[in-house]
């Protein structure tokens, strides 16, 4: 897997049932620091909600998760809004739902819908975008062999991060995992390099 489904921006949705409001907020993220950082401000800036539910998805296979029902009855708010992110394939994606009390209580099936498709608003309202699995690769050489390296480039085109030109040349490339063990054949095949 060198490739992954995940949401390009923050997304919004909303849904109400009995007097109940559901706020949800899709957004996309890359750390499980960056997610308790984001759930945190979320709490604070709605601590007037009765709850705050979570779930989020990290890395391209999708191993890496968690569901959070926030006092809500045990699975019915966390594994619903995850159960969407499994059914769009979605990763790298948090998904908060705020739950304002309507004064009517909507018993186990009636939250675990309203969960669901508070987070099915959220993301179908978000623009759903693939992304590849990169690896990076740093080398140095000296500069005779530019024109060698800058021939593997062109034929390959990962991208550039960085190059320095000093006593030796240096050179830092990133490209789709996949494509990473023929880039560093072909860089080897070029003489006095040394790859970091």
């Amino acid at each position: 897997m060198d490739s992954y489904r995940t949401i390009k921006a923050l997304a919004e949705g909303t849904y109400s049932e009995k007097r109940s409001k559901f706020l949800a907020f899709a957004m996309p993220v890359s750390s499980v620091e960056e997610i308790k950082q984001l759930v945190a401000d979320y709490q604070k800036k709605y601590y007037d909600a009765r709850h705050v539910c979570y779930a989020y998805m990290l890395g391209a296979d999708r191993l890496d998760f968690r569901a959070n029902d926030n006092g809500e009855p045990s699975g019915t708010a966390g594994k619903p809004i995850l159960g969407q992110i499994n059914s769009n394939e979605l990763t790298n994606i948090l998904i908060i739902v705020v739950r304002y009390f309507g004064g009517i209580k909507l018993g186990t099936s009636g939250l675990i819908v309203a969960y669901r498709a508070a987070a099915a608003e959220a993301i179908a309202a978000a623009e759903v975008i693939e992304k590849t699995v990169d690896e990076d690769i740093t080398f140095s050489f000296e500069y005779p062999f530019m024109n060698d390296v800058m021939r593997v480039v062109k034929d390959m085109e990962p991208q550039i991060l960085s190059q320095g030109y000093d006593t030796d040349c240096s050179m830092t490339l990133r490209i789709r995992k996949d494509a990473m063990p023929q880039l560093r054949a072909r860089l080897e095949k070029v003489d006095t390099l040394y790859i970091r």
